[in-house]
């Protein structure tokens, strides 16, 4: 036995001096054998990878690296909050434009593509609606909470919106030309934002198609219900960022 043994040894020794190593056979390690590696096909010396633990595949790495384009271009891009105002002199009382901007549940007759608003609550000087604006290709549905100092000033915040991060909306009213109750000064003031870069593209769709026609929509209802005034030197502010 002490002779094969010995054998044995000396056949491993002549296979590490030749830059060779044994397949490994069961209890290898309990015996103080070096790692096992093995003969790749080009004959390259090549560390045997254990099967517990395979490579990744090209596919599987590409999964794992792999994100949305939008996520990426998020971060990059961003929304940016756009703010626009302006005032008028318009020729009706404080009282008739105030009247015309609370009255919420109306605004699907005459905002600009307003296709809906319904009052789901109202107490004291706070009230919440729900509103629906369409414009081609987008329909957005959500819920303004408004609050309102009688003659003075509206305030509306949306909430619960998919496709606004921030809309705001703040009217403010004032007296219009001395001597003349029956004319005022209005004052708009809007600033929105996107939640993604993707909504963002509809910045100048939203701005053109809404905003900028908003205090004009209010002042044709004004003509609609009170009757055409004679008209007053208007003087326009406007500003965007």
């Amino acid at each position: 036995m002490a002779g094969s043994n010995s054998g044995r040894v000396l056949g491993v020794r002549a296979l590490l001096a030749s830059g060779l190593r044994p397949r490994c056979k069961k209890g290898a390690a309990r015996m103080g054998l070096p790692h096992c590696r093995h003969l790749s096909s080009n004959r390259i010396l090549a560390s045997r990878v254990p099967k517990a633990c395979p490579p990744l595949t090209s596919g599987s790495a590409t999964k794992q690296q792999t994100r949305p384009f939008l996520n990426l271009a998020a971060p990059l891009l961003g929304a940016k909050r756009i703010e626009y105002a302006e005032a008028h002199h318009l020729p009706y009382s404080v009282e008739q434009m105030y009247d015309i901007v609370a009255d919420v549940g109306s605004y699907r007759l005459f905002v600009p593509w307003c296709t809906s608003s319904t009052v789901l609550s109202c107490r004291n000087k706070f009230s919440q609606a729900l509103l629906e604006v369409g414009f081609p290709p987008v329909v957005e549905r959500y819920v303004s909470e408004i609050s309102m100092v009688p003659h003075r000033q509206i305030r509306a915040v949306s909430k619960d919106g998919r496709l606004f991060q921030h809309l705001e909306t703040l009217w403010q009213f004032g007296p219009g030309l001395s001597g003349r109750l029956d004319t005022c000064t209005l004052k708009f003031y809007v600033s929105f934002e996107f939640k993604s870069a993707l909504h963002s593209r509809l910045a100048n769709l939203f701005f053109d198609e809404v905003v900028k026609q908003m205090v004009t929509a209010f002042e044709r209802r004004a003509e609609k219900l009170y009757g055409p005034q004679v008209a007053i030197r208007q003087h326009k502010a406007a500003c965007c960022t």
